[in-house]
């Protein structure tokens, strides 16, 4: 059997997913058990965390294994993902090695990778991912780099216990302001399950310039027709809103201005309007709402949107505890 690793939902198949979510399911009802009994994972950290980081390592804990953390930089040597390069900088060793090595030790490696921001064309390639992919030779798992793919799974899982049957239900994916340009990953995850769901999806946001990058639209565009769902974009709040079932907001940078994000601020600042609010929210029909946190309250969405019954931000970072359950035995069983 070939190296399996969870970098994306689009290489897992809607039925592995949907078996992902039915594994979580059970987890959640009993949270203790064995399948990761004298196994390890390493989670490298190469941004700040404390969702993943927590859910993680507890996931790993009660399931009877071990989780090593490494902060790459900090609390463990600089890496260089180049091939061909001439080490004479800050790296210290190489992905071949680390991976490898990482590889002798345990039994999985979850790696968090944020873009740089600077140049997308380079970015939207993934290296730090996917150089730990092409050298390890157990399976790694995507803990966010420019997709969330665990976030993915815990927002689906939250969804289907409020609603059941997705299929057909309306979902907006909102753009909301932020006074930093971040990064495109839960939307661009949030976009691709919501799709591979079967759901009527819009992305709404202020202008041309924050749609998605293409690959991602076109996957989603993908999901929807496989799926039986739909996929629009729109720059208008209200008719945006109104029927809405799912109200998902994020903030993410304009791909066009990566790397001039003083170009693309005067556009941010004119958008704070964007904000999930009641007003917004009266125009759904009896919609959800969930964000995947952190989240700046009375910026991203106001305190009674926050503290409403249909917010299920809380339900879904639960979530990510046993989604991740799941990926991890899945993959240690397939290994």
């Amino acid at each position: 059997m070939s190296l399996r690793h969870f970098l994306s939902t689009q290489d897992w198949s809607r039925e592995e997913l949907d078996d992902l979510l039915v594994q979580a399911a059970a987890f959640k009802r009993e949270r203790l058990g064995h399948a990761l009994r004298g196994k390890s994972i390493a989670l490298l950290f190469f941004n700040n965390s404390m969702r993943t980081r927590t859910s993680f390592e507890l996931g790993a804990q009660q399931l009877g294994g071990l989780a090593i953390v490494l902060s790459p930089g900090r609390d463990a040597w600089p890496i260089e993902f180049d091939v061909g390069t001439v080490m004479d900088g800050e790296a210290e060793e190489h992905i071949a090695e680390v991976a490898r090595v990482l590889s002798r030790y345990v039994d999985l490696i979850g790696v968090r990778a944020f873009p740089k921001f600077q140049d997308w064309n380079l970015d939207r390639q993934d290296r730090v991912l996917q150089g730990f992919a092409r050298y390890a030779t157990v399976p790694v798992i995507n803990l966010e780099t420019i997709t969330h793919p665990c976030q993915e799974l815990a927002h689906a899982m939250a969804m289907r216990e409020r609603l059941g049957e997705l299929r057909g239900r309306k979902y907006v994916l909102t753009w909301t302001y932020h006074p930093r340009a971040l990064n495109t990953a839960v939307a661009n995850s949030a976009l691709l399950i919501a799709t591979r769901m079967g759901m009527d999806v819009t992305l709404l946001c202020p202008t041309p310039e924050y749609v998605l990058d293409e690959r991602y639209m076109e996957a989603a565009r993908q999901n929807a027709a496989a799926n039986g769902g739909a996929l629009q974009v729109s720059h208008d709040i209200e008719s945006a809103y109104r029927g809405a079932q799912v109200v998902y907001a994020k903030s993410w940078g304009a791909l066009p201005y990566f790397g001039r994000w003083e170009q693309e601020k005067p556009i941010r600042e004119a958008s704070k309007h964007f904000i999930v609010d009641e007003a917004k929210m009266a125009l759904t029909d009896h919609g959800l709402f969930s964000h995947c946190l952190p989240l700046r309250r009375n910026v991203k969405a106001t305190d009674a949107v926050m503290d409403a019954p249909y917010c299920m931000a809380i339900d879904e970072a639960e979530n990510r505890l046993h989604v991740q359950k799941a990926v991890m035995a899945t993959l240690v069983a397939q290994h």
